[in-house]
C-alpha cells in the first residue's frame, strides 16, 4: 500500500450552479448528500464516501480543486514532507469541509490545486437509500445514467514531463502509459497510486490556458449502461461530444458529453483492467499509434484537443 489510497472527490466550478446540478443529478445519476451557501456534495451510489463530487457555484467553469484521500493519518504526515521539501508550492492545511475532516493543499506548477485528507466522513444511508445488500454503501436506484462510483479525471498542463515530476514527488504516483510525441515532448501520462489502471492523467494543453480541466468521469459496471446513457443524454438535449467507443489508451468503453456550463464528463466502463504486476511496465504510445484513432479506428474530433474549462478569452472553441 502506498501512502495515497485512491482518488477521493474533485470539486467543480460552474457559472450555471441550477442547470449543472439538475444534470448531474436527474440526468447523469448521482445523489445530493449535502449542501451549503455554495456547493452541492455528490456521490454516485456506490462510493463510499459523503462526495465524490462537489459542485461550487463560481463566477466560471473548471476544477476547483482534486483531492486524494490518504492510507493513514501517518501517510498523510509523510506526503505534507515531501511535499514541502519538494520544489512545489505548499499552500498549507485547510478545515475541510461536509465530507471530510482538515486537509492538506498544494498546487502545480499550472495552477490546479490539490489536497490531500485522512479523516472523512462516510455516506450513511437513510431508510429510503439503503440497500438490500449488506456491502454496498447505498441502494441502486437506476436513476439517470447511474454510474457505480468515481473513477478519474483528465487536466490539462502546457508541460506533462513537469506535471509527472509533480505527481510522483508529492502523491508517490507511478505512470502506468503515456504519449512520447516525435517532437521529445511527452503529450499524455496515466497516473495511478492503487491497483487501478489509473485515476488521474494528463495531457498537453492545446488552447493556451492555464489550470484548465479536461473532463472528470465516473465508472459503470458495464457497457451497455453507456449505450443506454446515451439515449438518456439524446433525449435531454445534453451534448454528446464523441462515443460511445473504445479508447485504445487503458481500452476503455467511452461516452463524453458536456454539462450545462460546458465542463466535459465522461462515462466509462473501466473497472474490468487492474495492475495486479509488480514488475508491471508502462506502455508507450507514440504519435504514429495516436494517428491511428481511438481502439475500433474513430478518430479524435478537434474540440477533444482544444476544449476545457475554463475556457480562454478570445478563443471560443476552448
Amino acid at each position: 500500500m502506498t501512502d495515497i489510497a485512491h482518488l477521493g472527490h474533485v470539486e467543480v466550478y460552474t457559472d450555471r450552479f441550477d442547470e449543472s446540478l439538475d444534470f448531474f443529478t436527474r440526468v447523469y445519476g448521482l445523489t445530493m448528500s449535502g449542501q451549503d451557501e455554495t456547493s452541492a456534495y455528490l456521490r454516485a451510489w456506490d462510493d463510499y464516501e459523503f462526495h465524490t463530487l462537489k459542485l461550487t457555484r463560481h463566477h466560471t467553469t473548471g476544477v476547483g480543486h482534486i483531492g486524494y484521500r490518504a492510507s493513514s493519518e501517518a501517510a498523510l504526515m509523510r506526503r505534507v514532507e515531501a511535499i514541502e521539501a519538494s520544489r512545489f508550492k505548499s499552500i498549507g492545511w485547510v478545515d475541510g469541509d461536509l465530507g471530510h475532516g482538515r486537509a492538506y493543499r498544494f498546487e502545480d506548477p499550472f495552477g490546479h490545486v490539490f489536497e490531500i485528507y485522512w479523516d472523512t466522513n462516510r455516506y450513511e444511508p437513510g431508510p429510503g437509500d439503503t440497500s438490500a445488500l449488506k456491502n454496498m454503501s447505498s441502494r441502486f436506484h437506476a436513476r439517470g445514467a447511474c454510474p457505480r462510483r468515481l473513477d478519474h479525471l483528465n487536466l490539462l498542463s502546457a508541460d506533462v514531463t513537469v506535471f509527472r515530476e509533480f505527481m510522483e514527488t508529492c502523491l508517490g504516483s507511478r505512470v502506468t502509459e503515456m504519449i512520447q510525441l516525435d517532437n521529445g515532448r511527452l503529450g499524455g501520462c496515466w497516473f495511478t497510486v492503487n491497483n487501478k489502471t489509473y485515476d488521474l492523467a494528463c495531457t498537453e494543453e492545446h488552447g493556451g490556458g492555464e489550470g484548465r480541466l479536461h473532463h472528470v468521469t465516473y465508472a459503470t459496471d458495464q457497457r451497455e449502461d453507456i449505450l443506454r446513457a446515451a439515449d438518456i443524454f439524446l433525449e435531454n438535449g445534453v451534448h454528446i461530444e464523441t462515443g460511445p467507443h473504445k479508447h485504445a489508451i487503458q481500452g476503455t468503453f467511452f461516452l463524453y458529453v458536456w454539462e450545462p456550463a460546458g465542463n466535459r464528463v465522461e462515462l466509462a466502463n473501466a473497472g474490468a483492467r487492474l495492475i495486479l504486476a509488480p514488475d508491471w511496465e508502462r506502455v508507450v504510445w507514440t504519435e504514429a499509434d495516436r494517428k491511428k484513432g481511438q481502439a475500433w479506428g474513430l478518430k479524435t474530433i478537434e474540440t477533444f484537443h482544444t476544449h476545457g474549462t475554463p475556457p480562454v478569452p478570445g478563443k471560443p472553441d476552448s
